[in-house]
């Protein structure tokens, strides 16, 4: 491959997500983690036709349930950074439901669950 060959392939790696993302930027840091959970709204029928290809295959994944932005990305075989993009512009245009990754429990206390412990070997033995 001749160094005019590889540049212009390194440059079509480079234009490809930014004409699919319409050159829009990343949304904010909490709108969208890998494990946020991402469904298609009711009335996804009625969708227009200016959605870009990618973005209707991402509606058409999302209407059977919730997806992670993480496995959208692997179906689509693209960067999260553009599936993020993709993702903000249809929940912004009313076309997608996210639902945010609970919260993590909080650690049990170790004096409570030492209390438990004892209680129960003193009823049973």
């Amino acid at each position: 491959m001749s160094d005019t060959d590889k540049q212009e392939h390194e440059a079509a790696e480079l234009v490809r997500p930014y004409v699919i993302t319409g050159g829009r930027h990343l949304p904010g840091e909490g709108q969208f983690s890998l494990i946020t959970l991402v469904t298609a709204a009711a009335d996804h029928q009625q969708r227009p036709a200016r959605l870009s290809p990618e973005e209707q295959e991402v509606l058409r994944m999302c209407v059977g349930g919730y997806l992670s932005v993480a496995e959208i990305a692997g179906h689509m075989r693209l960067p999260v950074g553009v599936v993020k993009i993709l993702l903000a512009a249809l929940s912004e245009g009313g076309y997608l439901i996210s639902r945010p990754p609970v919260q993590r429990a909080p650690v049990a206390n170790l004096q409570i669950l030492e209390e438990v412990l004892n209680g129960l070997r003193a009823k049973f033995g």
